[in-house]
């Protein structure tokens, strides 16, 4: 099955020899899966030529904010929303869920109560709880009408959305690597991030996450919704 990658931000030069490409990330994540990937470096305007270019999408994580007056965002949401249409499976992470929240009809705002950053847990509808890394400010305050919340927590309500359409989304990083959120933590920390929020996220990152478990259901949902073309 093809995937393609929406790069919507880029690995920070200070960690890209170290960690490697958010394409690798996500197809590391996704290994196993009989996927192959390519990637479409839409945060430089470079989009796919046809949203049946790929089986499936998915949109990346990136510092920018969805609401913010960027050339590439309008087409990508109407490539979102054009994919949806289409029926064509799509999956947003962080920047990607909330884009794919804005384009589809939600709203997406810079949350007044601060970051979440580092191992987090979340519950998710009919399932125990998991833990997963996070890295946001931003967050999806109204959901599309199309979508339901299928994971949350107290202090980011609309964590995972399903939508009645071929799209899911989460908020955190099931791609991240501890030791990738590690280092663009300690680089952020007293910066972007508040020193002490940091500090706390940095203790609690080598205790196991779920990472694998939404992994396995980013896969199944793909293959699930596979269009025969």
């Amino acid at each position: 099955m093809k995937i393609g990658i929406l790069l919507t931000g880029h690995v920070p030069p200070e960690l890209i020899d170290k960690h490697g490409p958010y394409m690798e990330m996500f197809a590391k994540l996704l290994d196993g899966h009989d996927f192959t990937f390519t990637n479409y470096a839409v945060v430089d305007n470079e989009f796919p030529k046809s949203v049946e270019e790929m089986d499936g999408w998915l949109v990346t994580g990136s510092k920018h904010g969805s609401y913010e007056d960027l050339e590439w965002i309008p087409p990508l949401e109407a490539f979102i929303r054009e994919s949806y249409a289409a029926g064509i499976p799509i999956i947003g992470i962080c920047f990607g869920h909330q884009v794919m929240a804005q384009a589809l009809g939600g709203k997406v705002e810079k949350f007044s109560g601060g970051w979440s950053i580092g191992r987090t847990d979340y519950a998710l509808v009919g399932e125990d709880e998991k833990s997963l890394l996070a890295m946001h400010q931003d967050q999806v305050v109204q959901i599309p009408e199309d979508a339901t919340v299928i994971a949350s927590n107290d202090f980011c309500a609309n964590a995972g959305l399903a939508y009645k359409g071929s799209a899911l989304s989460f908020q955190p990083h099931p791609e991240f690597s501890p030791e990738y959120a590690e280092d663009l933590i300690r680089m952020r920390a007293g910066v972007a991030l508040p020193q002490e929020l940091a500090d706390d996220a940095l203790a609690k990152l080598n205790i196991p996450n779920d990472s694998k478990e939404i992994a396995d259901k980013m896969a199944g949902f793909f293959k699930e919704n596979k269009q025969d073309r």
